[in-house]
């Protein structure tokens, strides 16, 4: 224990300090930047294969087949794979294949088609009852939407939004094979390839606290939606 608080204690802070620090927040860019826009696509994808399904309040069979081919299409490839794959179409968007940028692009690609089979799954927990008694009080379709099934299954939603967020923590970690920053990437240059096992250390604690943070407010705006 004592070599361990040494070790900590003989780190060059004003070097490592800093770099944690950077390495934290282009973290956090990378989760939020590819969260906020896979969500959005995301929650777009699951509500049209949950409303499209036969019976759904958008029935409609040819957009379901598709949508859950591209979904089922993608969804199982792994993180780095997909990365690489989507190489030259992330040059053709972004404007180049490294960095911060070409990372969130993919993470985006990564995160949209697991969040939508999320929502999906989650709004299939809806008492179909609540849906039909929208629908005989003359509610129309966006307004069933909008109005009845999302709010009804927010409160899973924002449990499974939550299990993302802290997926695509784990994915921000292998963003270095790309040149991109971020706390897996400080925790291998800074740590790994420099023999240095209290850098490693100190990324994995940074990264425990931002995924127990997440954690717990997750928890408890779902508690609190659910309770109402």
């Amino acid at each position: 224990m004592t070599g361990i608080i040494d070790a900590y204690r003989e780190l060059d802070w004003s070097y490592y300090g800093p770099e944690l620090l950077t390495a934290t927040w282009e973290t956090l860019y990378l989760v939020a930047g590819s969260f906020l826009i896979g969500g959005f696509i995301g929650l777009f994808l699951g509500v049209t294969l949950y409303t499209t399904r036969s019976g759904g309040v958008l029935s409609n069979r040819p957009v379901w087949l598709l949508t859950n081919f591209v979904v089922n299409l993608i969804r199982p490839i792994p993180f780095v794979i997909l990365v690489a794959a989507i190489q030259p179409l992330t040059i053709e968007v972004i404007g180049t294949g490294i960095g911060n940028q070409a990372v969130i692009f993919g993470m985006i690609w990564a995160s949209t088609f697991a969040i939508g089979r999320i929502v999906e799954q989650n709004l299939f927990a809806i008492d179909p009852g609540v849906i039909e008694a929208a629908r005989a009080m003359g509610a129309g379709r966006l307004r069933i939407i909008l109005t009845v099934i999302l709010p009804e299954a927010l409160g899973p939603l924002i449990l499974g939004f939550t299990f993302v967020v802290i997926a695509l923590a784990d994915m921000s970690a292998m963003a270095g094979i790309i040149g991109g920053g971020g706390l897996g990437n400080f925790a291998i240059v800074e740590g790994y390839q420099r023999f240095r096992t209290e850098v490693i250390w100190l990324a994995v604690v940074v990264i425990i606290i931002l995924v127990q943070l997440v954690q717990i407010i997750g928890n408890v705006l779902a508690r609190k939606v659910m309770r109402r």
